[in-house]
């Protein structure tokens, strides 16, 4: 009996896409493969490395490309830039994956550049995808060939190559770091998409509230491939001529989260809670609101910075390891990235939410500015100046000053370091909390043997 033939499945949401787009019901690539630059100029973000007069961007112009480590993480443009590079080089461009090719391939690959080189006079760029993936004993293989020329290897990495890559290997290759992509510069990649009838969407004819592409470039945490993935998404669910709204974009991403608005009020509604959590010593509370601005999409260097502030501010010397436990996280954080980055930015957190609290440093900076904004720019007294040289001795640079170890304690009984005018006023004033107590009850001794 002949088998029935089963019923066609349904399309997919990028399947859609296409049928509705210019190039009808052929297959296409994804929209970030399809809008990839083809060119310097169509390149968005990395000004820090190509802007006129940068390095990379002359030796990309100039065909000139050496041996380089591409490293910045996903969606930062580290195949778009290699990309236009095989575009403008004279040399043979061979694309090679760390992750789906293997030894046996690549040996390949590098006897074919060698053959090349000797028999065409022709050089080969080398580009290797995820080039930590191959362990450092695998990356050996590429050393020989950058050393005799035959190869000039392009390597990319999400990972930082100091770890990550061959120290033989990485000694021969400059080092390029990118940044994760400004959401300004999403916003502009996106609109451009929008707009372009050929490799985009423009043939939809969509138009787009600019707080929809706002909240794609923002919940796409600087990945411009994220990003393009959402709005080729959230264009299926649009007629021709339609319009992207937030509701469209919401029902994309089927999250509500990309209503928090990282520069506005939803931004501020989450990062208030947070710091009053932290600082009523409520590290459920304190946790629960950070974990809601990282999924929502918050830049952890903006929590992590948030942190750093709060340990100086809000515990201050009630437990001065907390500015170690925060500035700890902030390296940790860089180091890891996300997923991993999250347990450093939970642990500081936690902590700083647990430890004793102290705004005796912030009140001693306002009582000391409010003292320099009285007084203006009191003249340092004479005995505390240097006398660098024979004048300033003779103007009596120096004089009466008494070298503290020279006394019990390093305590000069009498003195006063303060200009005339703010003798004996106190900015200082330690709190009874944490460690803080202890330091100011040595305080106390110490300005006492001082009077």
């Amino acid at each position: 009996m002949a088998k029935k033939p089963a019923p066609p499945s349904s399309p997919t949401l990028l399947e859609a896409a296409a049928r509705r787009s210019h190039l009808g019901s052929q297959a296409t690539p994804p929209l970030a493969d399809r809008m990839r630059p083809q060119s310097l100029e169509e390149v968005v973000g990395q000004k820090q490395l190509l802007r006129e007069g940068k390095l990379l961007r002359d030796v990309i112009q100039k065909d000139r490309v050496p041996s380089l480590i591409l490293w910045g993480p996903p969606g930062s443009g580290k195949t778009t830039l290699a990309n236009v590079m095989s575009q403008l080089t004279r040399a043979e461009f061979v694309r090679f994956s760390a992750v789906l090719g293997g030894l046996p391939e690549l040996r390949e690959i590098l006897a074919a550049a060698r053959e090349r080189r000797a028999y065409q006079g022709k050089s080969t760029i080398l580009f290797v995808d995820e080039i930590h993936r191959f362990n450092k004993g695998q990356q050996d293989a590429f050393l020989p060939h950058v050393e005799d020329g035959s190869i000039t290897l392009i390597g990319a990495t999400t990972e930082n190559p100091s770890f990550s890559v061959n120290a033989a290997v990485l000694s021969r290759c400059r080092v390029f770091r990118l940044e994760a992509l400004e959401a300004a510069d999403l916003e502009q990649l996106l609109a451009r998409a929008l707009a372009d009838r050929e490799r985009g969407l423009g043939n939809l004819e969509l138009q787009a509230e600019p707080k929809a592409l706002a909240a794609i470039a923002h919940a796409a945490r600087g990945d411009a491939r994220r990003a393009l993935g959402m709005l080729e998404t959230a264009s299926t669910m649009l007629q021709q001529g339609g319009t992207l709204d937030m509701s469209i974009v919401e029902a994309a991403a089927e999250s509500r989260t990309l209503l928090y608005d990282k520069s506005g009020e939803e931004h501020d509604n989450a990062a208030s809670p947070l710091i009053k959590s932290m600082r009523v010593s409520d590290p459920d509370a304190a946790l629960y609101w950070l974990l809601r601005m990282l999924d929502a999409g918050e830049d952890p260097l903006f929590l992590l910075r948030r942190l750093m502030i709060f340990a100086s501010e809000d515990v201050g010397n009630a437990d001065p390891r907390a500015l170690q436990v925060a500035t700890s996280a902030d390296a940790a954080f860089r180091r890891m990235g996300m997923p991993e980055g999250i347990y450093p930015l939970a642990h500081a957190c936690l902590y700083l939410a647990s430890c004793p609290k102290s705004a005796a440093v912030k009140a001693a900076i306002g009582a000391a500015r409010a003292a320099i904004e009285q007084h203006g720019a009191l003249p340092t007294p004479l005995k505390l100046r240097n006398a660098v040289t024979k004048l300033m001795k003779q103007e009596g640079y120096g004089d009466g000053y008494k070298y503290p170890p020279d006394f019990e304690n390093s305590v000069v009984p009498g003195e006063s370091y303060l200009p005339e005018a703010l003798e004996g006023s106190r900015f200082y004033e330690p709190t009874q909390q944490g460690l803080e107590q202890a330091s100011g009850e040595r305080l106390a001794r110490l300005r006492g043997s001082r009077s």
